[in-house]
């Protein structure tokens, strides 16, 4: 039985798996201690929550607990990341080097920093998504101190030869942090084999709770130094001040154990439904593009274009399925996505994209209902219209001189 409106937008957030709530519950009421109250039993059995959830977290991503700074999140994550690295390393040099194509977390901490006297490199990508290995190994000096390149992007899902990337920062002495928020939980990541130095990541991307995430630090080959960007008790480990969010982070160690137990079955079914959803749709209408690496995608992103389709317009059609024009993070601006226009597309393809986010609780009958009504709706937007009618008749729009008024 079908349940309206049907949630397919899985990169902006995910619903709480229950088990996630349910081991968060005791943290609010009984257990509700400070973490770091170290003088009676209600501090230590927090204490030993957060140490649990920290493990469990490390456990996923092949880290070691004392690897994991605890935050509100990956925003705050990213800011502390390449700030705290920017502010540190600044006795050896000023420049970054980021992709165009990065979440604004990123894009906007590395402007606010530039501001500031750092010099920033964005690299292009390529129409599939990717950055070029050999653009970056040229954009590194001897002044460069990050290279900040996202796992998994939040828009066209393409995952960066991450592995590669690391390699060359660390053959060239540069630290290499990554945004992880799209990748961690949903596909496997491996600190150690994939040479990261720094990784953001959040729960609430993996079915536990908003306002939770963690900054991944290594600790050894090399020691990474960070200048906190938030000053007081000098929790954790002094690179995060704060009072810990308790039952947040028990949520983000069980999302993460979850996540770790269960993703190759997750891999399978949400590229399953992905591809179900992408067959019907590739099948039944032309002028549709798929955005992003065909090959190199996260399992649960699907993000394609309908020529001739105003995206705002298809958006309220298909008013009973929650998808998305864009990130989450921009969605207010009319603005075509700039993480498109950077893969070549033009504003017309820009506009009329559409995100779908599979997530863990999504049926194969949403699926089949997703697809048939985005069919009906494409099909009815354009029978209206009047550059579509001319392509179908077999005009070619780039020739055609438009007259003025």
């Amino acid at each position: 039985m079908l349940q309206f409106p049907i949630y397919l937008d899985n990169h902006a957030t995910t619903r709480m798996d229950p088990r996630v709530l349910e081991a968060m519950l005791p943290y609010f009421t009984e257990n509700f201690g400070n973490a770091a109250s170290r003088n009676h039993s209600f501090g230590w059995v927090a204490e030993e929550a957060v140490e649990k959830g920290r493990k469990q977290i490390a456990d996923l991503i092949g880290a070691t607990s004392k690897e994991i700074v605890l935050t509100s999140g990956a925003t705050e994550s990213n800011n502390l990341a390449i700030k705290g690295v920017a502010e540190m390393y600044a006795q050896k040099g000023n420049h970054i080097i980021t992709a165009a194509t990065e979440h604004k977390a990123v894009l906007d901490t590395c402007k606010r920093l530039e501001k500031h006297g750092c010099r920033v490199t964005y690299l292009p990508v390529g129409q599939d998504g990717l950055v070029d290995l050999d653009q970056l190994r040229e954009a590194i000096t001897d002044k460069t101190v990050l290279v900040s390149i996202m796992y998994g992007n939040n828009e066209i899902g393409t995952i960066q030869p991450v592995r590669e990337i690391g390699a060359i920062c660390r053959e060239k002495g540069v630290l290499f942090h990554t945004d992880g928020t799209q990748a961690v939980g949903k596909i496997p990541v491996s600190v150690l084999t994939d040479n990261i130095d720094l990784m953001s990541f959040s729960a609430h991307k993996m079915y536990g709770p908003k306002g939770v995430g963690g900054l991944y630090v290594r600790r050894k080959n090399p020691r990474v130094q960070l200048t906190a960007q938030m000053d007081g008790g000098g929790h954790e480990r002094g690179f995060r001040s704060g009072t810990l969010n308790v039952p947040g982070i028990v949520g983000l160690g069980k999302a993460a154990e979850l996540c770790s137990l269960g993703m190759t079955q997750e891999i399978a079914r949400a590229s399953e439904l992905r591809d179900r959803l992408k067959d019907k749709l590739l099948s039944e209408l032309d002028e549709t593009y798929i955005n992003g690496s065909v090959d190199h995608r996260l399992p649960h992103n699907l993000n394609i274009s309908f020529a001739y389709v105003e995206g705002e317009s298809l958006l309220m059609g298909i008013n009973d399925i929650a998808v998305s024009s864009g990130s989450a993070c921009t969605s207010a601006t009319l603005e075509p996505s700039y993480v498109l226009k950077a893969l070549g597309a033009g504003d017309d393809l820009a506009h009329s994209s559409i995100r779908f986010g599979i997530g863990r609780f999504n049926t194969d009958e949403e699926i089949d209902y997703t697809a048939n009504k985005v069919i009906e709706v494409v099909r009815k937007l354009r029978d209206l219209s009047p550059l579509y009618e001319m392509v179908k008749e077999g005009v070619d729009l780039s020739k055609v001189e438009w007259a003025a008024h």
